[in-house]
Parts: C-alpha cells; structure tokens; sequence
C-alpha cells in the first residue's frame, strides 16, 4: 500500500509498532469526562478507527463529502478524523468555545454535510443549529452509527493531493478563510518535523510529545500528531494549558518534547519553585517547541528549566514544511530570531514598495518552495476565494504579511505584522472582524481595534472607540460594548481594552490609519488612559 493518505500512515505505523502508546491524555486533562487518565496503544487506536470506519462507511460517507468535528482535545477527534480520512471524507473541526454564529459561519461555509459533536456539547449544537439557514445532520459520539448521508460520494480514490481538511484561520479581510488542506500538506508537515535534527533530534518508537494546543489549530493537528504518528511515538494532548498541574502532568506523561505558547514560559517562570523533583527537566525533556516568548523571559526559563525552548514560525498557510525554526546553534536566545530558512525555502524580505530589503532591514517575509513546485507543501487555497489566493501569492510567492529582518548570517528575526491580524496566546485575531462585530453596536460610532502589549500574552486587543453621543466615557460603557460583542465572538477576540476618542487618524478617503492608531494605542494604555475589561474574556463552560 502506497502512504499516501494520513490513514494510512496511520496503519502503517501501527503494524509496526502496535502495543506502544499512541495517544495519553494525563488524568488532569480528562477529568471532565474520566475518572482516570486515558492511554491507547496504536492497536487499540487501530481498532477503534477501523470501527469508525466501517460505521461511516455503511451510512454512505465517501470522497467529496466534508465532515465538521465538534470534539475538542479529546481522543474522538484523532479516531474520528483518521476514520473519516480512510473513506476519503475532508474534516473541518469547528472550536466549540466560538460563538454560535461563528461556528455556523465555518459549518455554512464549509458546506459540511454532518456535525460530529462529544454529548456534552448538545446545548451548544443546538445553539448553532439555530444560526444556519438550513440544517445539518448531526452525530453524537454516543449514538452508534452516524446517519445515512443523502448526499452521493464522488467516487474518487483519495491520494496525497486529496482534501483532508480544511482549517479556517482568522485573515487581515474580516471573517475566517477556509484554508484547503491535503493529504500531502499533512505528510510533508509531519516529516518536516522528523527531519529538522540538530536540538530538535528525535528517535523513532520512543518520543513522547506533551501538546496543550487545540487540535483545531495547524501546530496540533499537522506538526505534532503527523510527527507522533509518522515516528511511532506517544502524542500526549492536553485539554488546554493548566499552569498549576502543568508539571505534573509532564512528569507523570514521561514526555520527552513540549510544545508551548509565548504565554506559557512567563506564567511557568511567575509560579513558585517546584517541590520534590525540583525544577530540573534536562534529563526529561529535550526542547520545547513553540513561538512568541518573551524575550526576556526567554534565557531565564531556560537556566530554570534546563531545557531549550525552539522558537519557530509558521501559518496554516505554509504548513510544518514551510516552517522556519530555531533548531541550530547559535539561537541568538532573547531576540525573537526563528532561525534560518531550510535549504527547500527559498525567500525575500520586501518592503511596502515591493522592493527587497539590504540586509539588517525590516522587510515583510516572501516564501517558497525551491524548484517547479513553489507551492509544496502549502496549503492549496481559500475555499471559495479565489482573489484572496491569487493575492497571497502573487508574483509566485507567499505574501506571510509578517515583517521580519535578517542578519549578516542569515538568521530571520520577527519585528512586527503588517497585516490587520493580532495575536494573543498563540490566537490570530482578525482586526477587521472585531471591527464588524463592533459596528452594529448602536453605542458606538466607529471603532478601530489594534494590538497592545501584554507581558504575558504578547498581544492584548484594543478598540479604539468614537462613542455615540448618548454614551458615556467610562468603565460600564466599555463593559457593555465587550458584553456585547461576547455574543457574536468568542472570548479571546472581544477588547480587553477600550479607549473612548473624540476622532481617530484618518486618511484622505476616510480610513484609519492604522500604523498612528497602534503607536497612539500604546500611549493611551502606557498613560492609563483606556479602560481594563481583561476581566471580561472567559472561556465558555460546557454544559
């Protein structure tokens, strides 16, 4: 059988490593939902997914049909995903802490034919259900057999260049892109991971590799779980980042790798020092892999810890076999270097001219792959959108939109985004969709929402708000303008600043000039004039 398909990695792995661990979720991960950790060997994971597989396929499930997946960190996710892969069917998993037009927009979208979703998510599936404008079958996890699709497969044998997923990431232009996944950009990703060597070296059949980040982001999905899969190793996936037990569930996972978010090393560093054990992971962990720390955190937690944290940088755009990362000698620790390009990426750095850079210049960072395939490995276009693809590669190269600055020897430094986008807590944040949210709010006459520093999650999101002229300027005004915008987005986009403005900086033709509003953002935060609603941005409960 030709590995063509993530399926069949998975299988292959599988036959030749069946009673090792596939998957291990600490039991402080799945407390919800278990009384005890939970850890399956690739045969039991084999058995499962093949089960899965047959129930899809007796209801009818085939190639061309998407499928969206409501199931968090959990091992459903992986099962039901790689089931879905072996028929053919492309996943599109939908992050149940979004509001319900959020989600309904991806499922819309999408055109998703079912919703697989975990019990204890029905209250949020029928809130969902409410936003679409026609409905969609749904599939509990504990419902035996999913039901019978209406819709015929197109027939076609999934291979390497066959829809596997599509993963929607928040853009500069307002709502969320679906980005076309294949079989190929999942294979190339994880092997890319493989083959990176250097402090990132790893050994086949005995990694194992501790992830918090949500399985419906690249990082997890592709980079991690792929790299796991294809090596023999044990993915060890997390529910999300818990800082208290964080330690103890990598001692207790034996994990060899980390993966991390800039926030997590300045939380880690802030808590007291480790009893027992201590804080000594050198013999333990080999690196950690991630982006965004703080600089100045960055050699601290190191010489704590005892173990290098790998900066890298990538979109779901470019994929693992489009990313840059750290993984040589010297790191250039403390100065946001991601290291340099791999001998397969070719790049420049241009400026708002489209002229390149000299050396030592911020310019923004132009990728591709060397040779008659410039785009291998990456994502194979918007759904739906063709200008907005055409636009990211024009002239035959990836626009990233991140402005970057490289030195005498080659190594890639990250200065800024060019890009409408925020980033906080390793979340890309669309600036314009904030601002669309925020626009129907009849207390507001125009808001521009931009970045702010946060010592602990890079970014923090701003608005900068013209009040309509029966609002008030203070703190319950700015309260009820994050309330309601809570409705209609999820929790970590909403402000967690507002500033009350006579007038913004506009151009000729009446748009922000975002380059003044950020610098004047700072400045009002600096001088404490906006008001705090960090308190606000809470993860939904499920039901």
């Amino acid at each position: 059988m030709s590995t063509v398909t993530v399926y069949q990695t998975f299988v292959e792995t599988a036959e030749r490593y069946p009673q090792h661990d596939f998957l291990h979720i600490p039991a402080s991960a799945c407390q919800q939902y278990s009384d005890s950790a939970i850890t399956l060997s690739y045969h039991q994971a084999m058995q499962a997914v093949d089960g899965l597989r047959s129930a899809y396929q007796r209801a009818g499930f085939g190639s061309g049909h998407r499928v969206a997946l409501m199931l968090q960190n959990r091992p459903e996710f992986l099962l039901h995903w790689f089931a879905l892969n072996a028929l053919g069917c492309s996943v599109v998993p939908v992050n149940d802490e979004m509001a319900p037009q959020e989600q309904a927009y991806i499922v819309e979208h999408s055109e998703s034919i079912l919703l697989v979703h975990l019990p204890d998510l029905a209250d949020k599936v029928t809130a969902l259900s409410t936003q679409l404008t026609a409905s969609i079958d749904t599939y509990c996890t504990t419902n035996g057999s999913p039901p019978t699709v209406s819709i015929g497969s197109d027939g076609e044998t999934a291979g390497s260049d066959s829809e596997c997923a599509i993963l929607y990431t928040s853009g500069s232009t307002g709502k969320p892109k679906g980005c076309i996944l294949t079989n190929e950009y999942y294979l190339l990703s994880g092997r890319r991971y493989l083959e990176l060597g250097g402090l990132c070296a790893l050994e086949p059949g005995v990694e194992r590799l501790a992830t918090p980040l949500p399985l419906v982001h690249m990082n997890a999905m592709a980079c991690s779980t792929l790299a796991m899969v294809m090596l023999g190793g044990c993915l060890i996936q997390l529910d999300r980042f818990h800082p208290q037990t964080w330690w103890q569930s990598i001692r207790e996972s034996r994990a060899s790798v980390v993966h991390y978010l800039g926030v997590m090393p300045a939380m880690l560093l802030s808590m007291d020092p480790l009893a027992n054990n201590g804080d000594d992971f050198s013999e333990q962990i080999k690196f950690g892999f991630g982006a965004g720390v703080n600089p100045k955190h960055h050699a601290a937690f190191e010489h704590r810890f005892g173990f290098p944290l790998v900066e890298g940088w990538a979109m779901t755009e470019t994929g693992c076999n489009g990313a840059i990362m750290a993984n040589q000698e010297p790191r250039h620790v403390g100065t946001c270097c991601f290291g340099l390009a791999p001998a397969h990426l070719e790049l420049r750095l241009i400026d708002e001219t489209g002229v390149d850079v000299a050396s030592g210049e911020p310019g923004e960072l132009l990728l591709r792959h060397v040779g008659e395939h410039p785009q291998r490995g990456f994502f194979s276009g918007y759904l739906k959108n063709p200008e907005a693809t055409e636009e990211v590669w024009q002239g035959g190269w990836f626009h990233t939109g991140d402005v970057v600055r490289r030195d005498e020897s080659d190594a890639l430094y990250f200065v800024d985004r060019r890009k409408n986008v925020i980033r906080r807590s390793g979340e890309n944040i669309s600036a314009l969709e904030v601002e669309a949210a925020l626009a129907s709010n009849p207390a507001i006459n125009m808001a521009v929402v931009c970045p702010v520093p946060d010592e602990v999650r890079g970014d923090e999101v701003m608005a900068c708000v013209i009040p309509a002229p029966d609002t008030t300027a203070d703190q319950q005004s700015a309260e009820r303008i994050v309330q309601a915008a809570l409705a209609s987005l999820v929790y970590f986009k909403v402000p967690g600043y507002v500033a009350f403005m006579d007038s913004l900086p506009l151009t000729a033709s009446e748009k922000p000039k975002r380059g003044d509003i950020k610098t004047l953002a700072r400045s009002l935060l600096e001088n404490g004039q906006c008001f705090d609603t960090r308190h606000l941005k809470k993860r939904r409960k499920s039901a």
